[in-house]
């Protein structure tokens, strides 16, 4: 299939509930409204398919550009191209999700978060955070530098406080994601943890029921699955 077919078959394939359901969580016009598991149908036969998945990112229409993600195969994009769809500030799912996991399929997948959590740009910040969060999910413990895993949660219980809230949750979601891979970080990752818990607590206020990131990794602790990695941190 071609980029034009795919489009066609999202146009088809698009509801107005679903829509409205993605607007609500940052994606923007055009989309139409597919979902994830009708995008997987498309899918089938085009895995890793690097040419085709840069154009449906190329345009702009948000199903298209996350049918992208679950079609590339990161490790062998260009690094550029990877840096190049971060870049496109395109919020919700696709900075937090569709990017990160690329990246977290490159061999330089880590040095890309690095540079994207100094971003003074929150999207691409929160795009940083996120990719570390597929990286500790999927690349085995031997393959991480936790010199530097050790050094990013300090900096979340230090930095969390000041941060824009889409950085908040992708920090969040950072430090969940180690504590549940990373059994060795474990300790940490929960003190870590209370400081966000912290925070969102007082940015929502207790009359809004938000997932607990402690809660969250200590159930993870009783089901004995701390540190079983991800086959990928695609879904």
């Amino acid at each position: 299939m071609n980029t034009e077919q795919i489009l066609g078959q999202i146009r088809a394939l698009g509801s107005e509930q679903t829509k409205k359901i993605l607007l609500k969580h940052g994606a923007r016009e055009p989309v139409f409204g597919v979902k994830v598991e009708d995008l997987k149908k498309i899918l089938k036969g085009e895995k890793g398919n690097n040419a085709l998945a840069a154009d449906l990112f190329s345009s702009g229409v948000y199903d298209a550009m996350y049918l992208a993600g679950l079609m590339a195969d990161g490790a062998k994009m260009p690094v550029d191209l990877i840096r190049q769809w971060a870049e496109t500030r395109y919020g919700g799912a696709i900075s937090e999700y569709t990017v990160p996991w690329v990246a977290s399929e490159n061999r330089e997948g880590d040095l890309l978060a690095l540079s994207w959590i100094d971003s003074p740009d929150e999207t691409i910040a929160a795009t940083g955070w996120s990719t570390f969060s597929s990286i500790v999910s999927v690349w085995p413990d031997s393959t991480l530098d936790f010199a530097a895993l050790r050094s990013l949660l300090g900096r979340v219980a230090l930095e969390i406080h000041g941060s824009p809230e889409r950085v908040r949750r992708a920090m969040t979601g950072f430090v969940v994601s180690t504590g549940c891979y990373v059994a060795d970080l474990q300790e940490l990752t929960l003190a870590a943890a209370a400081k966000t818990d912290q925070v969102l607590l007082e940015l929502h206020g207790q009359a809004c029921r938000i997932p607990s990131a402690v809660e969250y990794i200590h159930k993870v602790i009783k089901t004995g699955r701390t540190g079983v990695k991800k086959k990928t941190a695609k879904c």
